[in-house]
């Protein structure tokens, strides 16, 4: 490209930077890279893809970290050798640019992986916390649901605790259906007062086999003190109602490690047969995006200060690299952005030769 009409070198770097981070998809920025050496040097030299993730997720800005898996460079060590930060700056752009792209904008409603923990079960493993997973109150004639141990005072809490399908998730809302006892007199339905939502990470691996899992769920025995909790959601009002009820956070939420706590506030329902007071679910559902195959996150210190790890070898992450090349060659509002810049630059160079 001619410097002459390049408005990255007659704009200069601040002015430059201000108009490209105006684009909000992240194959512009690929197509930016592509427009000539200079472009793709100004780009990943100024993080246009890390500035463009964090705006459009700002909550991973405590990503501190990036490791490429094979090639090992420690990012918080910045080298006086320029070849090594140049490449660890090319790295930064790769991850954050199919960060962005594997975030969006795949919602999905299946974001639980699978149950961990309930305060308390009535009858184990009949009424277990792994019934909510399933949509349905009724499976083969028998009904499907959790439910806690009774207890004579209503404001006695319990927590059902859950791991999501990655350690990287952006939670949006959680859904709760309590459960209405069909075969019960009166058709009662054990719900809670109201709810509320944690989400955090382990404070130790969480690596265990089936049966090692299965004998925790009938213990017990994963307390609270065993996660570290990141974001505390306000507490929701549940109605005595059998229907999925919607909880929609105040915004998109970033739960990094993966672990998500359901706390159910208050029981409304006493049951007739012992007079204690129960709270039953019979499903739990997550909203949100979930991080694609070729990424993966790693707590690091129980600050959570965390590492994006990034394994570019999955099938995954070459597909994503055919879809980035042949989304290259598609018109964009960049290509418009950028040709109106170059007929203002020929437009005004126009006006200085006549005058």
């Amino acid at each position: 490209m001619d410097n002459r009409g390049d408005f990255l070198q007659l704009l200069g770097r601040d002015m430059s930077t201000k108009i490209l981070n105006h684009l909000d998809d992240p194959s512009d920025v690929v197509r930016a890279c592509s427009v000539s050496r200079s472009w793709h040097r100004f780009v990943i030299e100024n993080g246009l893809s890390k500035q463009l993730c964090l705006k459009i997720f700002p909550e991973i800005s405590n990503v501190a970290h990036i490791i490429e898996v094979n090639n090992m460079i420690e990012p918080a060590k910045i080298s006086s050798d320029d070849s090594a930060e140049w490449e660890r700056l090319k790295r930064d752009h790769r991850v954050y640019a199919f960060l962005t792209r594997g975030l969006t904008p795949f919602m999905r409603g299946d974001c639980i992986s699978e149950p961990i923990s309930a305060s308390s079960t009535d009858n184990y493993p009949g009424e277990s916390i792994q019934n909510t997973l399933e949509p349905r109150d009724r499976v083969e004639d028998r009904a499907s649901y959790w439910s806690s141990k009774g207890e004579s005072d209503p404001s006695v809490p319990e927590t059902l605790i859950y791991k999501l399908v990655a350690n990287f998730c952006v939670v949006t809302e959680i859904h709760v259906q309590p459960f209405q006892a069909y075969f019960q007199y009166g058709f009662p339905i054990y719900s809670s007062k109201a709810v509320r939502f944690r989400m955090g990470y382990p404070r130790r691996p969480l690596r265990f086999d089936e049966d090692k899992r299965d004998a925790l769920l009938a213990a017990h025995e994963w307390m609270d003190d065993e996660f570290i909790w990141t974001y505390t959601s306000p507490e929701f009002p549940m109605a005595q109602e059998n229907c999925l009820q919607k909880f929609k956070l105040p915004e998109p939420v970033l739960c990094i490690g993966g672990i998500l706590q359901v706390k159910l506030l208050g029981r409304v329902q006493r049951q007739e047969m012992d007079g204690l007071y129960y709270i039953c679910v019979s499903h739990v559902q997550v909203v949100g995006r979930s991080l694609l195959l070729p990424f993966d996150i790693q707590v690091l210190d129980p600050s959570g200060l965390c590492a994006l790890i990034y394994q570019p070898k999955t099938v995954c992450c070459k597909s994503s690299t055919q879809s980035s090349v042949t989304e290259a060659s598609m018109p964009s509002h960049f290509r418009a952005l950028t040709e109106r810049l170059m007929q203002l630059l020929r437009s005004r160079a126009v006006v200085a030769n006549r005058v």
